[in-house]
């Protein structure tokens, strides 16, 4: 049995003087991607005197027993920087379905990754809820503390007061939470677009697959636009071609503008999608193995621009999470780094030269990492041979 690992706050002030790249002992320049940083929390990490959960969770869980007397520190989809050296992160629904995930809490957790030590500090967090009703249909609990079986959590871009933005893939919807996770207005939802999740509770024709909804979530580096990604191609597209759609955050609607992002093939999906300038995009892209099975793990730098006018996002190869170059054996790896994780949803930008990426580790289902052992929440730091060259927007103004 996996050891239970309880959250503890480590003093903030400590944590940021060695979380940043610099505390995997600093960038240098490099002609290949290269890992500069690993910090790992162990995947039975869990909010203490918290809630039950897991109690509908069935099939192998890799020795963890359910279900489990607190929440779960887990399931990474989205992450935002707050500047300070430390991060918001979403877990997504819980544990992979709306039926098993009804006593999840959804839940925007704060970390702190410690390279030097190679462990991450869980400093808090909020659970997300509509005090105020603005769903309109019937939620889970009479509380409205929104659970894994309202909405499907996935993509996470913070707002100009602290709030947050987040893309579900049970709408899909765009949701607008405050800093303290209360939900500010209703559900926005993305026309002619329903997952099956939404089109049995309407009886509306789906024209999505399930789980394939808002995966990634970019924000203009002005804060007045979002680019919602699905993870799936629509009902009448091309298969492998996804729909990034412009959202106005000043009229709370969407433009119509919309590009198209295109898979390597059909049976892949995207991870997470974020902006660093006004055109261009990280955009993770990835097959479903892991271990031995992981062979597609990328990171493609998208531009909106489609400079060869083929109706596409112009795709250029950024890193092959599957072939990190890892020097100075960071994490007890040896000189090729893989990050042969089923999901990978967490990319964020630290500066013009860094990246830092996490993977989902479905606990307590998958097992990249080892076969049979519950993989934990890893979290790296690459550094690129070449500058992004970002618009400084995009960074978080304290810390810089």
């Amino acid at each position: 049995m996996r050891k239970i690992v309880p959250i503890g706050a480590l003093a903030l002030a400590l944590t940021a003087a060695l979380s940043g790249p610099a505390g995997a002992g600093g960038p240098g320049q490099v002609t290949t991607p290269t890992l500069t940083g690993f910090a790992s929390l162990p995947a039975a990490t869990f909010v203490p005197g918290s809630e039950p959960s897991g109690s509908l969770v069935t099939g192998s869980t890799n020795g963890i027993p359910v279900p489990f007397a607190d929440q779960p520190v887990q399931g990474f989809s989205g992450i935002a920087d707050n500047g300070d050296g430390t991060y918001d992160v979403l877990s997504d629904n819980g544990y992979g379905n709306q039926a098993n995930s009804a006593d999840f809490l959804l839940r925007i957790h704060r970390l702190a990754p410690v390279f030097r030590t190679g462990k991450v500090d869980v400093l808090g967090g909020v659970n997300l809820t509509d005090p105020d009703g603005h769903v309109p249909w019937k939620l889970t609990r009479d509380d409205r503390v929104l659970t894994g079986a309202d909405f499907d959590v996935e993509s996470i871009v913070k707002d100009t007061f602290g709030g947050y933005w987040i893309g579900d893939e049970f709408g899909p919807y765009l949701l607008h939470f405050d800093r303290a996770g209360r939900l500010l207005s209703a559900p926005v939802p993305l026309d002619g677009v329903t997952a099956p999740e939404t089109a049995v509770r309407t009886g509306a024709t789906a024209t999505l697959g399930s789980s394939k909804g808002f995966e990634g979530l970019a924000k203009s580096p002005s804060g007045r636009y979002l680019y919602a990604l699905l993870e799936g191609s629509v009902t009448g597209d091309t298969p492998g071609d996804l729909r990034l759609n412009e959202f106005d955050t000043k009229t709370g609607k969407y433009t119509g503008k919309r590009y198209v992002y295109r898979l390597g093939a059909a049976n892949l999906a995207i991870g997470d999608a974020i902006a660093i300038d006004d055109n261009r995009f990280l955009i993770i892209e990835r097959d479903g193995g892991q271990g031995a099975t992981a062979v597609i793990k990328r990171l493609y730098l998208a531009d909106k621009r489609d400079r060869n006018r083929d109706g596409l996002l112009d795709k250029t190869l950024l890193v092959d999470l599957m072939n990190v170059a890892n020097p100075r054996r960071i994490g007890g790896f040896g000189p090729t780094f893989t990050f042969q994780f089923q999901t990978i949803e967490d990319v964020v930008v630290l500066d013009e030269k860094t990246i830092a990426v996490l993977n989902d580790n479905n606990f307590p289902f998958s097992s990249g990492r080892t076969a049979g052992v519950a993989d934990n929440n890893e979290w790296i730091t690459i550094e690129l041979p070449r500058s992004l060259q970002p618009d400084k927007r995009i960074f978080p103004a304290q810390g810089r």
